[in-house]
Parts: C-alpha cells; structure tokens; sequence
C-alpha cells in the first residue's frame, strides 16, 4: 500500500495538471480566435462597396475639436461599446463632406446637428463652407431636426432645406458673456487676492478682486461681441434670403410673437423663414425615401463614422511628395510635456521643430484654438516659429474659435495670420494674480510668526501677508512681460509699439475687427491658409497635407481599428457591456484649471490668457 498511494497522489495531480494546462490553451486559443476575429473585421469589415444614391448622414455628437484630448484607447473601448467619447475632429468632418463631394455613389447629405455640444462660432464657419463646396457640386444638404439652439441653426442654414420637428424650435437669441465675481466670498473667507495687470481692458482676473465687471471689461466685451453678432445675423441672412434686421428684431419680440403663436415654436420658426418645412422624424424619414433611393421603410444611408472608415487611413507619409505640415495647437497654454488636446510649451515646440528639421515638409500651417496660458511656454513655441522662418520654411498661422492672449503670442511670427471674421482673437495683455490667507488662518485661531535673514525670505509664503518688495518685483515682471508681449507685436506685424499698444491694453476683437487693425492679413478658413502655405513654397498643386502630432502605437492603431469597426461594435454591444460617460468640466472653472496646472513647481507666474467665450 505504501508503494501504490504515491502513485495514486501522483497520477491524481498529474490529472489535475493536464486538465489545468488544457484549460489554459483552451482559454487562449479562443482569445487568439477573437482576436484574430476583430482584426479581420477591422481590417475587411468596412470595405463595402457604397450603392448609388447614397445619403452620407452627418450626425456629429459632442464637441467639434481640432484635436482629440482623449486617449485612442480610450476612444476605441468607449466606440465599440457604444459609448463614444463625445468628441469629433473638425479635419474629419470636412474631409468626410469634401470625399462625398466627389464621390458620385453620394446624392445628398441629411445633415441632424442636434447633438452638436461645444462648437464655436468658427468651427461652425469651416463645415458650413464645406457644406456650401458639396452644393457647387450640384447636390443636396437638407437638414433635420428636434430642436436647434443657435450654435447648431448656424449650421444647419446652409442646408437647402431644413425640416423642424412639429414640437421642435429654433432658438436665436444673440451672445452673452457673464461671469461669477468671487471678491465678497473671498473676503468672507479672509482670502486676499493680489492682481497685477498691464492692460486697461485685460479682466480675465477680475472675478477674484471685484464683485461686477469693470466698465472697461463691458465696454471692450460688447464691441467685440457685437462685432460676431453681426457676422452670424449677416450670414444666416444670407443663406435664408431673409432680412438680418427682421431676424434682429423677432428676437427683441420674440415674447411677442410665441403668444401670437399660442407657443407653436415650430410653427413661429416656419413663418420667419427659418425653417422650410415641418415634419416629424418618420415623415421627414418617407420623404427622403420616396426622393432618393429606398431601403426597406428608410431610405439608402451611410454614417459619417462609416464613410470615414471607407476612406482609408491619412496622413501617411507620400513617397518623394512635398508636404504642408500642420501642427495644432488647441487649449490651454501650460508648461512642459502635454498630450494632444493641451498645448505644452514643450511637447508643441518640439512639433514645430519636428516639421522644421523633416526635409518633406516644405511649408507649415500652425492651427491655433487656444485662449491663452502660461507666458513663458508660448514664447518657447513663438521662438520655434521663428526659427522654422528663418530655416525657409513659410510658417503661416490659420485661427480657429479664438487665439487671445497666449493664443495670440504663438501666432504673431507666422508669415501670415489668417482668421475667420468670428474668431475671438487679440487680448494681448498679461496679469499676475497672487493669493494670500493670513485673516483666513486668524478666524480660525491660526497666527504665523518668526525670522528671516532677508526681507525677502518668505516673502512667498501665503500664510503672511504681500510685503511691498514682492508687490513691487511682481510688477516689474508683468510690466516687462507686456513691454516684451508688445514690443515683439509690434516687430512682427511692422509696427511701433506704441501702436499695437493702442490696439492692445488686453481688448479683444473679432477676426474682422483684428485685421482692420493689422493683427491678421487675411480672412479665411484653414483651407485657405494651407493652399496659401502651399502658393509661398511654390508647391503648385502636387503637395500632401500631413499633421504632425505624436505618432500612434501599434497598439492604438488596432484599438482604433477595432473600435471604428461596426461589426465589432456590434458583437459587443450583443455582449451587453457598456461604459458610463465621462463628465467633463467645463467654464471658468477648467479654464482656471489650465492656469493654476501652469504654477506646478513653481512661485509665480505670468499669464497671457483671456477668458473670453461666447454663449
């Protein structure tokens, strides 16, 4: 018996063994299988063949960005699960419009703007532009909706038709900016906040010092915004062929009108010509069907993510073509390495460099979207844009929604700085704001005391209140801040400085308003400053556009494949998983957050930022 239980022992864990090994394969070989699976379908399972009479749905949802912020990752798990990150790439829409343009299998596009969530004025600008290239190409956009604010009508305008739903509205109601003044809070709390500022018109940091907007603030804010309401009254005018005074006007009485109404909104929308007809999704559905061409009980459609997918990869480097590197700066302006979506005086510069150094590039497009930040990183990336000049390379500038402030500082070397006549631009100005909380710590029973060898040892501790000499240092550092802000304008643009001075003093102003004053050359898209870039390289028509930005992993390449596939989607979402959204923050709050990631490490700072922003 002695003999015979080690074999017994032994042969039960060998059992045990090979059962634990078989499972083991067996569990990876299914997970190969799956694997291999998904990339077949990344690979192959969008490459259908598109039918004729095709309608290219244009449904973007979220933010309109001109760069992701999230991780392709990220993206990738959220998209296969049915919960995509509510963001999409301006260069993606437009690249979709243009293709369908030229694509003869598309007859029209079906444009439903109601999820848009985050888009500028600008933005808005650049799709309608394409929309307008797809009509001149003898097709048709008609727009349908449940209900438009005025970001999304702005869009959907330069549809041939627009179809309102019977419970819908269109909302016009012009631009407001109002902001939370913290001063009495503040005081409440004992906290003392210290602004140094150069600029009678530079108020980003007034919220922490006054209860209510300056007057110069006021002053400064409706010009410019009067400025954007005008262009947006102008153009809508324009595509409806009605009058932008009576447009003005309705809104002024538009309490007037909605009881004239009995609050039929969408009944109101029909009669101001704002709308061609109403209808609901399923009647708007079977006049689509029976004008195109029908699929069962809809009509013959394709998705803006598909049709993407059916266009292939971009922005592969072409064998012996000459390039126009574009390189986007969107964000805030902080210091260091930061990824796509925030501009790092580092990890941009290096951008810039990159594009300077690749022989293929020929000419560079920096894309700018970025209310400002951190003084010392934009003048990392303006000294990057100088040296690509000064190596041959034309560096043209192309704004997007805003590039104020910090925005402005990277922008003012380019060969050329063009604009849309609604981006929010200028605001060249700097400010320091310093915090300190001695009365915060005495309501609570807290004193601080002790020595130094100098009268400036501690003199940054916020625990003691400002002492004269660093009050006196921070404001000769902000002043030659601005002198340097100004000075380098003034330089860059071929004037004095005691002339940008005039112009700047912190104000803001609509592209439009910037060039009558020289701070940009020319109106346009960023389109247009590409082909411009391209023209100054003398490139003639045989040139790739390429945008430089971090390289993506192998990994992140089969993420995003698998997450752009439907039938994967489609096999996960049969799965059940699903993800919760994400909150993003928003306002003032993420703008200052920008602001106070820019102090890491260190004691003070100078700010070139503008919290200026349309609702």
């Amino acid at each position: 018996m002695s003999k015979e239980n080690p074999g017994v022992i032994r042969r039960l864990f060998r059992g045990l063994w090979n059962a634990l090994n078989f499972t083991r394969r067996l569990v990876f070989n299914l997970v190969f299988l799956v694997v291999l699976v998904a990339v077949l379908v990344a690979v192959f399972g969008n490459r259908v063949a598109l039918a004729p009479r095709t309608a290219l749905v244009l449904d973007p949802k979220g933010a309109i960005v001109e760069q992701y912020s999230s991780a392709p990752t990220d993206r990738a798990l959220a998209a296969a699960t049915g919960s995509d990150v509510k963001e999409v790439q301006l260069r993606d829409i437009l690249r979709v419009v243009d293709a369908a343009a030229k694509d003869a299998r598309i007859e029209r596009i079906v444009l439903l703007p109601d999820d848009i969530d985050g888009a500028g004025l600008s933005t808005l600008r650049e799709i309608g532009a394409a929309l307008d290239r797809f009509k001149a190409a003898g097709k048709e956009v008609v727009a349908l909706s449940g209900g438009m604010d005025q970001s999304q009508y702005y869009l959907a305008a330069h549809a041939n038709r627009i179809l309102l739903d019977p419970e819908g509205a269109v909302l016009l109601e012009g631009f407001a900016s109002y902001r939370s003044y913290f001063k009495e809070a503040l005081d409440k709390l004992g906290v003392q906040m210290h602004l140094i500022k150069v600029g009678t018109f530079k108020s980003a940091a007034e919220p922490f010092v006054q209860n209510e907007a300056s007057d110069a603030s006021k002053e400064a804010d409706r010009y410019w915004m009067g400025g954007i309401w005008q262009e947006y009254l102008d153009e809508v005018a324009a595509l409806r062929k009605i009058d932008a005074a009576k447009i003005a006007g309705d809104i002024a009485h538009y309490d007037e009108l909605v009881a004239a109404h009995q609050g039929d909104l969408a009944q109101l929308a029909l009669d101001q010509k704002l709308v061609d007809q109403v209808a609901t999704r399923s009647e708007a559905r079977a006049l689509l069907r029976a004008q195109g061409a029908p699929d069962g009980d809809t009509f013959r459609q394709v998705d803006f993510k598909r049709y993407l997918g059916l266009l292939g990869p971009e922005n592969l480097p072409g064998v012996g073509v000459s390039q126009v590197a574009v390189v986007v700066a969107q964000g805030e302006i902080v210091g260091g390495e930061r990824p796509p979506g925030m501009i790092g005086g580092t990890s941009t510069a290096q951008l810039v460099r990159a594009a300077r150094e690749d022989d293929k590039v020929k000419a560079i497009v920096l894309r700018v979207n970025s209310p400002g930040g951190d003084a010392v990183a934009s003048e990392l990336i303006r000294r990057e844009i100088a040296q690509a000049r000064e190596a041959g390379k034309p560096v043209l500038v192309s704004m997007g929604d805003v590039a104020a402030s910090g925005g402005y500082w990277i922008a003012m070397d380019g060969d050329e700085i063009w604009a849309q006549p609604t981006t929010i631009t200028g605001s060249i100005g700097i400010f320091g704001l310093f915090a300190t909380i001695p009365d915060t710590l005495s309501k609570i029973g807290v004193h601080v005391d002790g020595v130094a060898t100098t009268p400036l040892a501690g003199a940054f501790d916020i625990r003691r209140p400002l002492s004269p000499q660093l009050e006196s240092i921070l404001n000769s550092v902000i002043r030659r801040g601005y002198n340097e802000f100004i000075g380098k304008v003034a330089k860059a643009r071929g004037k004095t400085p005691e002339q940008i001075d005039a112009i700047a003093q912190g104000r803001v102003w609509s592209g439009s308003q910037a060039q009558e004053r020289g701070l940009v050359d020319k109106l346009g898209g960023l389109d247009d400053a590409i082909a411009a870039a391209a023209a100054r390289a003398k490139l003639g028509g045989d040139y790739q556009v390429r945008y430089v930005e971090r390289e993506l992993g192998t990994f992140e390449r089969l993420a995003l494949s698998f997450g752009n596939s439907s039938a994967v989607a489609r096999l996960v979402r049969w799965s059940g998983l699903t993800l919760p959204p994400g909150v993003v923050g928003q306002g003032e709050l993420r703008q200052f957050a920008g602001i106070v990631e820019s102090l890491r490490n260190k004691r003070f700072g100078a700010f070139a930022h503008c919290f200026c922003e349309l609702r």
